[in-house]
């Protein structure tokens, strides 16, 4: 079966997983983690990208953006990708490939699913065990979104500028989203919709993405049984 092309329009938001080849650790020291994340910066600058929330895990990473221009975040990754594998080569005397073929990626809802993709996103190393608390982990944007640690990287999107009026209450309010517990539907249908390069989203978005773009963004119905 043909792949689908990737959907990267401007204005809106993309979730993005980017794994290493056959789980080998690309995030070693925390030297690798700054070094990819100052990449991510230029990038994000450079194609003029917003960040909205990310996380680096030793053998994967997410991000929330939105591209200012169409296939402006391709080209973002294409980018960090190149000059953070040439330093991990040099850096380590490898020679072999590092992530895993294609970026993964879907197009998220932002009136009704963003929040729900930014708590997914950051609360993964909570998920993986490494921390009980999201706020004690360097390596995602949840210092920033939820305790007001200054980052270059950070550009706040429309929703959650909606969550209060001023800092203070975005991140109050912000922070007490991390109380519930994410939704496990909610959850399996992000990881699907990412995994097969679809949308995030309600069904009415979908099917304007759809009539939009003139591709398919949510799975195919099964067909017919064989008598």
């Amino acid at each position: 079966m043909a792949r689908l092309p990737r959907l990267c329009p401007q204005g809106m938001p993309l979730h993005i997983i980017q794994r290493s080849n056959n789980r080998q650790i690309s995030f070693i020291c925390n030297e690798d983690y700054r070094n990819y994340l100052g990449f991510l910066l230029d990038g994000a600058i450079a194609y003029s990208v917003d960040v909205h929330a990310w996380v680096l895990m030793t053998n994967h990473m997410h991000l929330l953006a939105t591209s200012h221009y169409d296939g402006s975040i391709s080209e973002m990754m294409q980018y960090v990708g190149r000059y953070y594998v040439r330093y991990f080569n040099q850096q380590y005397r490898w020679t072999g490939t590092l992530w895993e073929g294609r970026l993964k990626s879907c197009l998220i809802d932002s009136d009704q699913y963003f929040l729900t993709c930014q708590r997914y996103i950051e609360l993964n190393p909570v998920r993986a065990g490494i921390v009980n608390d999201p706020g004690k982990y360097p390596w995602s944007g949840y210092q920033s979104n939820a305790l007001g640690l200054k980052n270059a990287l950070l550009s706040e999107h429309e929703i959650y500028l909606s969550l209060g009026l001023d800092e203070y209450q975005r991140r109050q309010r912000y922070r007490d989203l991390f109380e519930d517990i994410l939704n496990a539907e909610l959850v399996d249908d992000l990881r699907n919709a990412t995994n097969s390069c679809m949308a995030f989203g309600s069904a009415r978005f979908k099917e304007q993405v759809e009539q939009l773009y003139q591709r398919r963004v949510k799975p195919e119905k099964p067909g017919p049984k064989p008598q």
